[in-house]
Formats: C-alpha cells, sequence, structure tokens
C-alpha cells in the first residue's frame, strides 16, 4: 500500500498502523493464493450472462415500460427470458414486487404446496425468517402449518454434511417438496457446493422422480460455475438485492425452473388466470438486467472480502466458517466471537466503514422476522442489499457475525481495517498477534 493511502487511512479513518500492516501481509496473501480462482469463476460467468442477452435479442426498446396491468410489457418478458436462459430453465418469474429472497421462497412453495402436501427440509433448520413463515416459530398468522401443510425438517449430520440416508428414510407418500437451503443463513456450517447439491438430487430423484426438489440459492449465484438448476434441482429462487442484482437492482426476486412449477407460482403471485401476463415492472428493467450483467464481477469482489476477512480473523485466533481452505458456494463469511461485546463492535466497525449511513451505530433489536435480537451493520446505496458491504448477526451463543457483500474490494478491506480497529481500540483481540 502506497504511504499517501496509509496517511489516508491514519488520519481520515483513524486507522492505526498496526492494523494497517497486519491486513496488509493478509492482502498479500490473498492475492498470491486465491484471486487467480476467483477471476477465472469471474469470467466464465460473465461470458454466460452476456450469451444469454444475446441469445434473447435484448435491444434498447426492452427498456421501455408500460402502465397500469403491464400488459405487453415486453421489458419484463425479456427480462424473464434472459434469466431463464442464465439458469438453464424452461421459465421464469422475475418481478421487482418480490420483496425478499424469503417473500420469493414462501412465493414458490405456497404455489405448489397443497393443504396436506409436506414439505421436507434435509439441511437442518432454515433461516430465521423462513421459520416463521413455516409456523414452527413465533405465532404469526397464515403460516403454511395453519393451512394444513406439513413439515419435517433433517439435521445436517456431525460433519454439517446433508444425511442423505436420513433424508429418504423420512419421505413419505405426503413429501411433495424436498428443500435444500444452499447457503449458511445464522448456522455454523459450510454453504452446500453445487456438487454437493447435486449429489443429493441424483439420490433424491433415483428413489421417486416425482419429488420436487426446491433450492434455496440466496447468496449463492455466480460463487461457483453451475447453479443448483445445472445439477438437476427443478425451482430455485432468490433476491435480486443479493447477487444476481449487482448492486444495481433496486429491489425484487426471481424464481427459476421447470414451466409447470413457474406457472403455479406465479399463478400465487397474482391470480390465477392471469399469472405472469400482468404484473407492472415500474422501469426497472434496465438496473435489472445491468445489475445482472454486473452481477459476476461484484460477487468476485465480494468473495475476496470475504477470504480477506477470513485470513485477518483467523489469524488472530477466531474461527470463521468457512475456513480459509474450504470451497466457498456462497458469499458470507461466518466469524465467532464467543462475545455478544465483539459482535456489536465488529459490526459497528464495519457500518463506519459504509459510504451511507456511516455514523451510524447499530445495536440490536427485535427485527421482524427473528426469534432473538439481531444487529444489523449495513449503510448500503440500497436498503437492505446485502451484496453491498454489510454484516449482521442474532443476539445468541456462540455469538456469531456474519459478513457478506462488498461491490469493490477496496471497500471490503476498508470494511475489515475498522472492523478489526474497532475492536482493537476496545481492547478486544489479542494485540500480539497482529505483530505479524
Amino acid at each position: 500500500m502506497e504511504k499517501y493511502t496509509v496517511n489516508l487511512l491514519c488520519k481520515q479513518y483513524g486507522i492505526d498502523d498496526l492494523i494497517i500492516d497486519y491486513v496488509e501481509s493478509k492482502d498479500k496473501i490473498l492475492r498470491e493464493k486465491y484471486f487467480d480462482g476467483i477471476e477465472k469463476v469471474k469470467e466464465y460467468n460473465q461470458y454466460k450472462i452476456i450469451h444469454a442477452m444475446q441469445k434473447a435479442k435484448l435491444n434498447a426498446t426492452h427498456f421501455n415500460w408500460t402502465t397500469g396491468y403491464g400488459y405487453d410489457d415486453i421489458g419484463r418478458e425479456k427480462v424473464e427470458e434472459i434469466y431463464s436462459y442464465v439458469f438453464g430453465t424452461e421459465d421464469a418469474l422475475v418481478r421487482p414486487t418480490i420483496v425478499s429472497g424469503t417473500h420469493a421462497i414462501t412465493l414458490t412453495l405456497s404455489g405448489i404446496l397443497r393443504p396436506g402436501d409436506e414439505l421436507l427440509v434435509i439441511t437442518g433448520s432454515p433461516y430465521d425468517t423462513l421459520q416463521k413463515v413455516i409456523g414452527v416459530k413465533g405465532s404469526e398468522k397464515g403460516t403454511f402449518i395453519e393451512y394444513g401443510i406439513k413439515y419435517n425438517e433433517i439435521s445436517l449430520n456431525p460433519n454439517g454434511k446433508i444425511d442423505i440416508e436420513k433424508s429418504l428414510d423420512a419421505i413419505t407418500d405426503k413429501t411433495k417438496i424436498v428443500m435444500l437451503q444452499r447457503s449458511t443463513g445464522y448456522s455454523d456450517r459450510n454453504a452446500l457446493t453445487i456438487d454437493e447439491i447435486g449429489e443429493a438430487i441424483e439420490k433424491i430423484k433415483a428413489f421417486n422422480n416425482n419429488l420436487i426438489v426446491m433450492v434455496d440459492n440466496c447468496y449463492g449465484e455466480f460463487t461457483e460455475i453451475n447453479e443448483p438448476t445445472n445439477v438437476g434441482a427443478d425451482i430455485i429462487a432468490g433476491s435480486l438485492i443479493k447477487n444476481p442484482g449487482g448492486g444495481i437492482s433496486l429491489s425484487g426476486g426471481y424464481v427459476v425452473g421447470r414451466k409447470d412449477l413457474i406457472e403455479l407460482v406465479a399463478n400465487r403471485s397474482t391470480a390465477p388466470g392471469i399469472g405472469k401476463e400482468c404484473g407492472l415492472t415500474f422501469g426497472t428493467t434496465r438496473n435489472t438486467l445491468q445489475g445482472l450483467f454486473l452481477a459476476p464481477m461484484i460477487v468476485g469482489e465480494a468473495l475476496k472480502g470475504a477470504l480477506l476477512n477470513a485470513l485477518v480473523y483467523k489469524g488472530l485466533g477466531f474461527r470463521v466458517v468457512p475456513d480459509t481452505e474450504d470451497k466457498r458456494s456462497d458469499i458470507i463469511l461466518g466469524i465467532e466471537f464467543k462475545s455478544r461485546e465483539k459482535v456489536i463492535k465488529y459490526c459497528q466497525g464495519i457500518q463506519s466503514a459504509s459510504p451511507v449511513d456511516s455514523y451510524v451505530s447499530p445495536e440490536p433489536w427485535d427485527m421482524p422476522g427473528y426469534e432473538d435480537e439481531v444487529i444489523m451493520a449495513a449503510g448500503a446505496f440500497v436498503q437492505g442489499s446485502s451484496i453491498e458491504l454489510s454484516a449482521d448477526g442474532p443476539m445468541r451463543e456462540p455469538y456469531f457475525a456474519y459478513y457478506q457483500g462488498g461491490l469493490t474490494y477496496s471497500h471490503c478491506k476498508l470494511g475489515v481495517m475498522m472492523s478489526l480497529n474497532n475492536l482493537y481500540k476496545n481492547n478486544m483481540i489479542d494485540k500480539e498477534k497482529l505483530a505479524f
């Protein structure tokens, strides 16, 4: 790092020289050992997305939009055609009115499942917000269980892998959807790799080919060269303010998969008889597609940031998930702090590196959809965008902070330095370990 940059970090951000030197030592390892692999995946996915846009014959008129019901919205139809090409599926539903990843998953499940059907999740307890949708946590109205949908889940084995034997044993004549959550969520396991997902799907389909395999793909898009739909998933869902939005999409979510299943989901998203034919895009087509175009590069930057974080905090004795040598399949890094106060100081450090609301000091609060208090650090251009530099964590043992996103590696690096500096100033790290 150049001296003038060091001076800026010291004077304008108040970062200690010792912190800068330590992070620089890890940055050097990252560049020498890890960058090349990330760049190769990024390059492949970039070409894949460009080809999808060319195949769909995208042109400037597709950025126009209509009003009212959204009839004949050629931009909306083009977005969904491109998404189906990118993910290798028969059809897609991509709408700005899908408010989150949880909403996209809920639409998918509620569109397909009927009273008496069973949802079987084979990757342990799903993400906190989805537990309330199902009805296994909280006391919300209109849950799946309230509508007569049965639910079962199979824990991962002690190694954090899918227990396929127990999963197959749990399937009954009521089981309609077998669901996998690709990302770690608020847990201490690695994200499922595409190879692991493909192996599980192959065995499930061999057991009963009529079962529908659904994958929650949030945080995983474009971290590998394939997606779950390339290895047999019938349908997947995710959020546009995560990976595929590239930091440009203002809102929205996507569902891609088999045509008959997308029809069911579309009917739930609007109404039977209307399905995909209506739905205003509010002029978001350009942002949605430009975000998708940028997504491989942005995801690559976020992966570099996650790896830098991992190298930095592992070097200080903290457990990181995934570990630095593990294969990554999402953009999230979990850091086990074993302390409520350390999680708070870490997240406050990330917030202080943000371009928006940097002066705000986040505190844990009772966030809607969560069972525990949650702290959220996210000074983003798009509210709640977790492809932008952000960190969060539930206030429960063993006190993990979950880092994700970063539109540029330089911003990720600043976030790492600011978080570490905040812990350093509050005497929450072993200072001797900084002397690399």
